[in-house]
């Protein structure tokens, strides 16, 4: 939706705030808007006692008169004072009880929905989404409801005095009123866009601190901090400069107010003054008409406020509803179908896939099968569609034609809980969360006794360093797992998956950025793990994949071979070409050394290459060569 929504749509935008989120709380919203009446009757009862007190207390010289002006004056303040402290209590507490769910409703639905929407939209947009929008909605709701309230029947009121005392009069004070008309509404149009632009830059701001904290060690080493200073000004500047513009023209149209009321102030003192010279009007008529009409300009400007206030509010209701409008396309079936067999002994099966992200495709007519218990390596360049086979497994994406199934039963076919139940994965970046390493690792799981939690630890050699922590095991992982070491860090990551205990392993470099001693430690751990799964393997260095049961060759997203490494070496083609082109630029120590002595395996050689380890196919570790 564009700034300036149509009144169509705030309606019903309005209508679906209200029926979702503030119906539920109808019961203290009306208690709040009866005191809000009582505060506003009570400004109107102040205006009207003023005559009493000047044309009868005073002039009379009764002391009586005076005690009883003076009581009913006291108590207005008074019930003023609770009824303006009681709606402020219960509108802040409606006003974040409304924020708090809308936020929760934001964060659950876009848990809901497609990977694709996190690419298009950064972190910063997003929390400035479910932060910044909500609680201005709330916080603007506040002031709409008591100026609906308080603001309109005090400002009732009031002129309901003035004009008891003389209509004429108040023409002349709101005499301005009809020339400001149109550029209020101008005004109107300014807030609601500048204030769109400023939660827009609002949320540049958010995705720029983000990617410097979370980076920061990057932009130290490459020393770059006056860059991102510069790229942070700009940002804080821009934000600065919208928000300037969008509280100046809520400023101007508070100003508009006090305009109106100076031409209407200066207008009456100029009329009731010659009037009250003439003797036609009293003191006390004057003093209550002036009080009246003083108090009036005040509701006024609050109007002046919701008004600008309120085009704020439309623009982030607007872009709420714009992530409430957003679908995931990637959902259950309506009809779901189960797994044929056991998972464990389900083949996976890919058949003529074909996928792109827009109008770029990534993979081409790939074909092959992961057998059931056995360990599939892809191999490739960068962008040749590896992981891309990942996120089309666990539907992270769908293919748009062919056939992707697991035990034959396509993948869309089956629930998604049931589909992903089925995976665990270890990447080369373990993502961590800013909790203790228990809830790293059971990641929301309940009923884990501590015996399986310690077989989980034994398994990834979480207990080697679990010791040497303050904690222990309920020890801060920090920020993206901060406080650990990268081999830590993905130790506690196979621990997650050992006690996931999925019959499908998925590793994605899961070592390649190691030292010896971490990688060592964790291809232990992934040995223990693999056993009796089926294992696939997306491989970079070639190194990691030579005892695998099959390696699958793929070239911009086409699957070009697929055998063993004694098999693809034998026949030649770009896994042999790779296999050299990698040694010679600067393989394992190994490597190097079998070359020096003439063993580099071309395609046309016959001898039989040395067998490695399954060890060296998770990680890249160094080779071990048998007999």
């Amino acid at each position: 939706m564009s700034a300036d929504t149509p009144r169509t749509d705030q309606k019903e935008m309005i209508r679906w705030l209200w029926k979702g989120y503030m119906r539920a709380y109808r019961l203290p919203l009306a208690l709040a808007m009866l005191l809000m009446l009582a505060e506003g009757l009570a400004l109107g009862g102040l205006s009207y006692m003023i005559r009493p007190m000047f044309d009868v207390a005073f002039s009379s010289g009764n002391t009586s008169s005076i005690i009883w002006v003076a009581v009913i004056v006291a108590g207005i303040f008074i019930v003023r004072a609770f009824a303006a402290f009681g709606h402020r209590v219960l509108m802040v507490h409606v006003g974040q009880r409304v924020a708090a769910k809308l936020q929760t409703d934001m964060v659950a639905h876009m848990l809901t929905l497609d990977s694709s929407y996190f690419r298009d939209n950064s972190p910063g947009t997003l929390m400035e989404r479910v932060r910044g929008d909500a609680q201005a909605i709330a916080t603007i709701w506040e002031v709409v409801l008591a100026a609906v309230a308080r603001d309109v029947v005090s400002l009732l009121a009031l002129l309901g005095v003035a004009l008891s005392i003389d209509w004429l009069w108040v023409v002349v004070a709101v005499a301005a009123a009809p020339v400001l008309t149109y550029p209020m509404g101008i005004l109107q149009k300014r807030v609601r866009r500048t204030t769109t632009d400023s939660r827009g830059a609002a949320a540049q701001i958010s995705t720029r601190l983000d990617e410097i904290f979370h980076g920061i060690n990057s932009i130290k080493l490459s020393g770059t901090e006056r860059h991102e200073q510069s790229r942070v000004d700009r940002e804080i500047s821009a934000f600065a400069k919208t928000h300037l513009q969008s509280q100046a023209n809520q400023g101007a149209i508070v100003a508009m107010v006090d305009i109106i009321a100076a031409v209407g102030f200066f207008g009456v003192l100029v009329y009731g003054g010659l009037q009250i010279n003439a003797g036609t009007k009293t003191v006390g008529e004057f003093m209550s008409f002036f009080t009246a009409m003083a108090l009036v300009f005040d509701p006024l400007r609050n109007l002046g406020k919701v008004s600008g206030g309120w085009q704020a509010a439309i623009a982030s209701l607007t872009r709420i509803r714009d992530v409430f409008a957003q679908s995931p396309t990637i959902l259950s079936p309506a009809k779901p179908a189960a797994l044929p067999g056991k998972a464990a002994q389900a083949d996976i099966v890919l058949k003529d896939v074909n996928f792109a992200y827009g109008d770029t495709p990534i993979l081409r007519d790939a074909s092959f099968t992961a057998e059931a218990g056995k360990t599939t390596a892809l191999v490739g360049a960068s962008g040749a569609g590896k992981s891309t086979v990942f996120n089309l497994l666990t539907r992270l994406a769908d293919a748009k034609s062919g056939e992707v199934s697991i035990g034959g039963a396509e993948v869309t076919s089956l629930p998604l809980d049931q589909l992903r139940g089925l995976f665990s994965v270890v990447s080369q970046e373990a993502l961590l969360f800013d909790e203790s390493l228990r809830d790293n690792i059971l990641m929301g799981r309940d009923g884990v006794d501590e015996a399986t939690m310690k077989h989980a630890l034994d398994t990834a050699h979480v207990a080697d360093f679990i010791p040497r922590l303050e904690s222990g095991l309920d020890s801060p992982a920090g920020p993206r797992g901060s406080n650990l070491s990268g081999g830590q860090r993905q130790r506690v990551a196979i621990a997650r998956a050992v006690l996931r205990d999925a019959p499908v392993l998925l590793l994605d470099e899961a070592t390649s950025a190691l030292d010896t001693k971490s990688e060592k430690l964790v291809q232990e751990a992934l040995d223990t793990l693999a056993k009796g799964r089926t294992t696939l393997v997306i491989a970079h260095r070639l190194s990691t994949v030579r005892d695998a049961d099959k390696i699958v060759v793929m070239d911009q997203g086409r699957v070009v071979d697929q055998g063993t490494h004694d098999e693809l070496l034998e026949r030649g083609g770009l896994y042999a070409q790779l296999y050299n082109l990698q040694f010679q630029d600067g393989g394992d120590a190994s490597d190097k050394t079998s070359m020096r002595k003439g063993k580099t395996y071309l395609p046309t050689e016959t001898k039989e290459p040395p067998r490695w380890s399954f060890r060296g196919i998770l990680s890249g570790g160094l080779w071990r060569k048998r007999g």
